[in-house]
């Protein structure tokens, strides 16, 4: 029998990720020393260590891998590994096309024209399952709270995020009927609905025909520029109407960068035919 510290040198793999995959009941030390505690593995064992490597490095969550190391075969696993390339690659296109519009937007900056113009793209939006958590705020700056909160549950419950996707969407619902307030709901889209609990809810997001959708380069300060952009495009689109919620997406935003000249923001409006 081995020490961890022993198997960790003979594994390549450090003592914090051992005790990490025992809490998460990947890889149980194959003894537990009663007398003082220390958790002792054997050889036999890295086998099944170097499976569980080769999975998160191929970006697996702890439940993937612990499904895949229970139904070790050839069919399942090939099985498993195609869906993880797919999911990979619209990974790769989603970030892709982030970067065309990055590079749009230096276009903008470089012409003079950032502030001024804001391009409207109609695009059809189909439904998704999300984990959402809706409450009246007094701020638009509350905002930060509730994601705050969100992301603790997800991350705590161990919830099941879809990575292929634009994944943090706040909904701004129609406020004309309260007295006072912000009706905002934030939102992560996941890969299955579950059970709500503790003003967490899940539920599928509408999809939408015709979505009004813009980019807004930078702090969001600019945000208020877009909407005006979009009321002039409105007013040159007659058969169109304004509907409601409208949605923000931020693709690149204060968990991602601590410029906020590098923000990146979607904005979403529902469009109804007149």
């Amino acid at each position: 029998m081995l020490k961890i510290s022993d198997f960790s040198k003979l594994t390549h793999v450090s003592v914090r990720m051992l005790r990490y995959y025992d809490n998460q009941g990947l890889l149980k030390p194959e003894v537990i020393d009663t007398t003082n505690g220390y958790r002792l593995y054997s050889a036999k064992q890295v086998p099944e260590l170097q499976k569980i490597v080769l999975l998160r490095d191929l970006s697996f969550s702890v439940t993937e891998i612990n499904e895949l190391l229970q139904n070790w075969n050839e069919d399942y696993i090939t099985k498993h590994f195609e869906e993880k390339i797919i999911e990979l690659q619209a990974i790769i296109a989603t970030t892709n096309t982030q970067i065309e519009r990055l590079k749009s937007g230096i276009k903008h900056i470089n012409t003079n024209q950032f502030e001024r113009c804001y391009n409207v793209t109609l695009r059809t939006i189909p439904e998704y399952p999300v984990i959402s958590l809706r409450r009246k705020v007094n701020d638009y700056f509350d905002e930060g709270q509730l994601w705050e909160e969100l992301y603790s549950y997800v991350q705590k419950n161990h919830i099941e995020i879809d990575h292929t996707a634009k994944n943090n969407i706040a909904i701004y619902h129609d406020t004309e009927y309260l007295d006072t307030g912000i009706d905002i709901e934030v939102c992560i889209i996941v890969k299955k609905i579950g059970k709500d609990q503790n003003g967490f809810t899940y539920r599928m997001v509408e999809g939408v025909e015709h979505m009004a959708c813009m980019m807004v380069y930078g702090p969001y300060e600019n945000i208020a520029g877009a909407y005006s952009s979009f009321l002039e495009w409105l007013e040159k689109n007659e058969p169109y109407n304004m509907g409601s919620p409208s949605r923000q997406i931020s693709i690149i935003g204060g968990m991602d960068t601590d410029n906020p000249q590098e923000y990146l923001t979607e904005i979403q409006i529902p469009l109804l035919s007149s």
